[in-house]
């Protein structure tokens, strides 16, 4: 899955045929045509830096929320989409003829927010978990808690049920490398001043937490979890290798597993999580990601004394239920992981978490309630139709390509013309009728709301893959391409006003809902999405040489991200970056494609001054404004693959043929790449 720009979906014209806009009576949300003319920086070149030229009225003045690590368009949209739910809620509250799903989604929200309970109730409701987690005595009993999916615990090793990458009609048992606190191993291995001040945070963190629960000589003890951590990141593979496909992809039988990490007990871990030992066809198979790092793992696993164990397990429970316990755990655990990982400096407000954390638990029953009042049925219509029109548009362009060969170009056709749209919600809503939910148990409901996912997961594992399933939530604001089911998905969370905006002009919507559609498209042409056929499945069907050609081409793309330098001492990880900066450049040539073919051969019309490209990449700059925290940069640059957001400006566009022609780039200009020099995909 990627996650995607924040969409902006316009009435567009068929990329592929001149069709004219239709005539609204309202002006756009962003006066006087899409673009806020404002946030326009007049006194920058387009060329030195593209993101404040287009920004950098907005980026003077612009202040981070307290309870934010980030501001910016971004935002506006989740505040938004926040408020909505946050109304739906509260109609909940005054509607007295609930059904049984709408009065589980009050119920679970009361107990959240109801912290006069939560502090009355004081450990009551974990204290029989932090009891089997302190009566530990052996390795088979703590693989068996790390197993026990309702504790949200974790070890050496994660798990979760997939789709199996060559057999996509199958779903998979997956295991995976785990078991850090931080969000990186690099913050267990580099000695930047910051890195270490967030080492040292963390242990005091730790050292708080084992303290609350009871613990005797808290600070040794947590330095002992450090210290297994530390291990836990010498074994792990670093971020940028976990995203290859091939080497990601280890199916063995469990026996198998057992000879490869043969110091963990695989078998209570299993049997916690009710995974079958065997299947209709024989031993049960699961898929290895980080191979080599396993038996390493398994080693520090044995190795570690159990009494460690116990306090690292009591403090990751006490970091996964801390907002469901009395003030003071939710306090300590926001003053590390809100404060000192995100920058935040205060706790966002208790309603706001409380409809967050229904999303997160039942979001198809929220979503059912938010589709139903904000994503009508003739919005959902419009949307699949402007997706189809840049799935044309792609068509087009990837019949032109000069570097691919026919035999590659015809599989490249056939793929894209099995894209599986969906937008908007569900065909089928998740019926949860067997969820258990209690006004009073905060802790027991999200127990039993984990438990109740896993279960229906679990209990399918053996049989054909569910296609039309969501991976996520309709109110989410984002968008994503799964490669196994070859599809790219548009939750109604990321289609609201003011980025539905029928309202602006073609060349904003174009740049800003036309880029973001080809950036998921995209991500089934991206060095990793290439990877699987039109059916899904983890298998080459690229002729040698085209491949080796446009591994060329995407090497160089990464060695330009590589040079970036937001942060002092932390660059870009151009290879960690890589598919995420190829759907970019990609997403917005195809864009501006799509835009021209929809003039028909016309010129486009002069707004204030500006000509109708300028403001195609103006719209796209302002698409990306945003401001971060150092905190949560420092962390993105560690471990995410998405670049900066003024990178994903400047490093795309100077990729781009036609932002050259629009802006009057110079080769004095700070990002002006010589023609030889840009990176031209798809």
């Amino acid at each position: 899955m990627s996650s995607a720009k924040y969409l902006r979906l316009a009435a567009l014209c068929a990329a592929c045929s001149v069709t004219a806009m239709p005539t609204y009576a309202a002006g756009p949300a962003v006066p006087p045509w899409g673009v806020d003319l404002g946030y326009i920086d007049k006194s920058a070149r387009a060329g030195a830096d593209f993101f404040v030229y287009a920004n950098g009225g907005w980026l003077k003045t612009a202040e981070i929320p307290a309870d934010r690590s980030y501001a910016g368009v971004n935002l506006e949209l989740d505040k938004r989409n926040e408020a909505k739910l946050r109304g739906i809620v509260a109609e909940l509250h005054t509607r007295v003829d609930l059904n049984d799903e709408e009065r589980k989604l009050r119920d679970f929200y009361d107990a959240f927010t109801n912290t006069n309970a939560i502090e009355a109730a004081g450990l009551s409701h974990a204290r029989a978990d932090l009891n089997t987690l302190a009566a530990l005595q052996t390795p088979g009993d703590v693989a068996e808690a790390m197993g026990t999916i309702s504790l949200a615990l974790d070890g050496p090793y994660g798990i979760y049920l997939g789709i199996d990458d060559k057999h996509p009609n199958a779903y998979s048992i997956n295991l995976y490398q785990s078991g850090l606190g931080l969000p990186d191993r690099d913050y267990y291995l580099r000695d930047d001043r910051e890195i270490v001040d967030t080492r040292t945070s963390y242990q005091k963190y730790l050292s708080h937490m084992l303290a609350f629960a009871g613990a005797k000589n808290p600070d040794a003890r947590a330095s002992a979890i450090i210290d297994l951590e530390h291990k836990l990141a010498v074994a792990h593979w670093p971020a940028a290798d976990r995203r290859d496909a091939d080497k990601t992809y280890n199916p063995m039988t469990i026996s198998e597993l057992e000879k490869l990490a043969p110091q963990f007990s695989w078998r209570r871990f299993f049997g916690a999580a009710g995974i079958p030992m065997t299947s209709a066809h024989g031993e049960r198979t699961v898929i290895v990601a980080e191979r080599s790092a396993f038996p390493n793992l398994a080693m520090v696993f044995a190795e570690t004394p159990i009494a460690v164990w116990r306090d690292y397990l009591t403090t990751r429970y006490l970091h996964s239920f801390s907002a469901y316990l009395p003030k003071k755990f939710d306090d300590e655990d926001f003053a590390f992981y809100g404060a000192v990982i995100q920058g935040k400096t205060a706790q966002l407000d208790r309603p706001t978490r409380g409809v967050q954390l229904l999303d997160s638990q039942m979001g198809e029953a929220l979503g059912k309630i938010y589709a139903a009042k904000y994503f009508p049925p003739e919005a959902k219509a419009k949307a699949d139709a402007l997706v189809h029109n840049l799935l044309q548009a792609y068509a087009e362009d990837i019949k032109t390509l000069d570097w691919m060969t026919p035999a590659t170009r015809a599989k490249a056709l056939d793929k894209l013309s099995k894209y599986m749209l969906k937008v908007g919600y569900p065909d089928h809503w998740r019926d949860y009728s067997a969820l258990q939910i209690s006004a009073t148990d905060p802790v027991g409901d999200v127990k039993n709301s984990t438990r109740f996912e896993w279960n229906r997961e679990l209990a399918r594992i053996d049989n054909p893959v569910d296609r039309a399933e969501w991976g996520m939530s309709v109110p989410t604001n984002n968008a994503y391409y799964n490669p196994t089911l070859n599809e790219i998905v548009f939750p109604a969370g990321i289609l609201q006003p003011p980025f539905f905006d029928p309202n602006a002009d073609d060349a904003v919507n174009y740049g800003e809902i036309g880029a973001t559609i080809g950036h998921e498209i995209s991500h089934g042409f991206d060095d990793q999405g290439s990877k699987y056929d039109g059916a899904g499945v983890l298998q080459s069907w690229w002729t040698d040489t085209d491949r080796k050609n446009f591994d060329a081409r995407t090497a160089a793309l990464a060695a330009q991200y590589d040079a970036y330098e937001p942060l002092p001492g932390i660059h870009i990880n151009g290879k960690l970056t890589l598919g995420e900066n190829i759907a970019d450049v990609a997403g917005l040539v195809i864009a501006y494609k799509a835009y021209h073919i929809s003039l028909g051969g016309k010129p486009a019309p002069v707004l204030d001054g500006l000509t109708g490209d300028q403001r195609f990449y103006i719209a796209y700059s302002q698409s990306w404004r945003q401001k971060n925290r150092d905190a949560i940069e420092r962390a993105r640059l560690l471990s995410n693959p998405h670049s900066p957001e003024p990178y994903r400006v400047n490093g795309v566009v100077r990729n781009d043929d036609g932002w050259y022609a629009a802006f009057d780039i110079k080769p004095t200009d700070k990002y002006y790449l010589s023609p030889d020099k840009r990176v031209r995909l798809w």
